[in-house]
C-alpha cells in the first residue's frame, strides 16, 4: 500500500479494533489499511454517526451554539487575509458553521453526505447545502474560500477531494482547513491510545509538513498556522470518554465520575498545552489563491492558491507559487 502523501511504500504499524494502521516509510504519515465498499460515506456518516455517540455525536443538533460561534470566528480569521465573500464549506452537516460564517458577512453554500442534514440545514436554518460529496461535486462558479473544517482525515483519497477542492477556488483565493496532528504532544503521550485513531470513520492521520505537501501540489503556500479555540459540550465530551474507555480497565470509574459533569456545560476540546503557535501574518501580500489550514494539540493551518489548509488545534496559512 502506497502512502497517499508522498508515494512511498507503507507498513503495518499497529491495529486498532480490525483494522491496521499503517506508517510510511518516508514520510511516517499514518494511513488505515481500509478498503473502502461503494456505500462506504453512506454507511459510516449515517443519522447514527450524529446521534448514536461511540465515534460521532451523541446528539449533533444540540452543539448548535457552539458549532455557529466556531464558524463566526473562522469567518473573521478569514478577514485578516481577505474581504468576506463567498465561502464553500465541506462537510458542512446541519449547516451550523457555515451560518456562522454567514453571521460574520460571508455568503455561499456547502455539500454534505449525509441527507437528513443537509435537509435539516436548508429548511431549518435556510442554509443552502446539497447533499453529495466533495470528490463528486461540480460547480457552475468558484469561491472565495473553501472551508475543510474537521474534514481532511476523513476522505478515502485526499488527493482525489483537493484536486475538486482545488478546482471551485478562485485564483487567489483561500483553503481554511483544521485537522488533528500527529505529532502534536496529545498524540506523542498517548501513542496508539490517541483517542484520533477511530476508523473507519478517520483514515488518516497528517503532520504539518504532510498537509503543506499536498497543498503545494495543488499549487497552495501556507500563509499561517496556529491553534484555535475549540468547545464542545459535556454530553459530547462524556460521550467520547465512554467510547475510547469501552475495552479499558478504567472503564468504570472514570465513567462514573464523568456522570457527574453536566450535559449543557463547555469544555475546551481539546485542551490547550504545548508551545503558544506562532502569530498569523496580518497581511498575505499574495495574488493567487490561499488555503488556511489549523493545526495544534490536535492541528490546523492556513494556505494561499496561487493561481492553502488547517488541521485541528493548531492553524497555517499559504500562499501561491511562481
Amino acid at each position: 500500500m502506497k502512502c497517499p502523501v508522498c508515494g512511498a511504500s507503507t507498513r503495518r504499524h499497529f491495529t486498532h479494533g480490525s483494522y491496521w494502521i499503517r506508517a510510511c516509510d518516508d514520510c511516517s504519515h499514518k494511513v488505515a489499511e481500509f478498503a473502502a465498499a461503494a456505500d462506504h460515506v453512506a454507511t459510516t456518516y449515517d443519522d447514527d454517526y450524529f446521534e448514536g455517540g461511540a465515534a460521532g455525536y451523541q446528539d449533533y443538533l444540540s452543539e448548535a451554539e457552539i458549532l455557529i460561534e466556531h464558524g463566526r470566528r473562522y469567518g473573521q480569521l478569514m478577514t485578516n487575509y481577505s474581504k468576506a465573500g463567498k465561502v464553500f464549506d465541506v462537510g458542512a452537516a446541519a449547516g451550523f458553521l457555515l451560518k456562522g460564517y454567514m453571521q460574520a458577512g460571508w455568503y455561499g453554500e456547502g455539500i454534505e453526505p449525509n441527507a437528513r442534514m443537509a435537509e435539516y440545514a436548508r429548511t431549518r436554518l435556510g442554509v443552502p447545502v446539497a447533499t453529495g460529496n466533495l470528490e463528486s461535486f461540480h460547480a457552475d462558479t468558484v469561491f472565495d474560500l473553501v472551508s475543510m473544517i474537521q474534514i481532511l482525515a476523513h476522505f478515502v483519497d485526499p488527493r482525489a477531494a483537493l484536486k475538486v477542492a482545488a478546482s471551485i477556488t478562485r485564483p487567489g483565493g483561500f483553503w481554511l482547513v483544521e485537522t488533528w496532528n500527529r505529532e502534536s504532544l496529545t498524540a506523542r503521550l498517548f501513542g496508539k491510545r490517541w483517542h484520533e485513531y477511530s476508523p473507519p470513520s478517520v483514515l488518516h492521520w497528517f503532520s504539518p509538513k504532510g498537509v503543506s505537501k499536498l497543498a503545494s501540489e495543488f499549487g497552495f503556500r501556507e500563509l499561517g498556522r496556529g491553534r484555535p479555540n475549540k468547545w464542545i459540550s459535556g454530553r459530547h465530551a462524556k460521550s467520547l470518554i465512554r467510547y475510547r474507555l469501552e475495552n479499558s480497565h478504567l472503564n468504570w470509574p472514570i465513567t462514573s465520575l464523568i456522570r457527574l459533569l453536566p450535559d449543557r456545560v463547555n469544555l475546551p476540546y481539546p485542551p490547550k498545552a504545548g508551545p503558544p503557535s506562532p502569530p498569523l501574518p496580518s497581511s498575505p501580500g499574495c495574488p493567487a489563491k490561499v488555503i488556511i489550514c489549523p493545526l495544534g494539540v490536535t492541528h490546523r493551518r492556513i494556505w494561499l492558491k496561487l493561481s492553502e489548509m488547517k488541521t485541528l488545534p493548531f492553524g497555517s496559512a499559504a500562499t501561491p507559487r511562481g
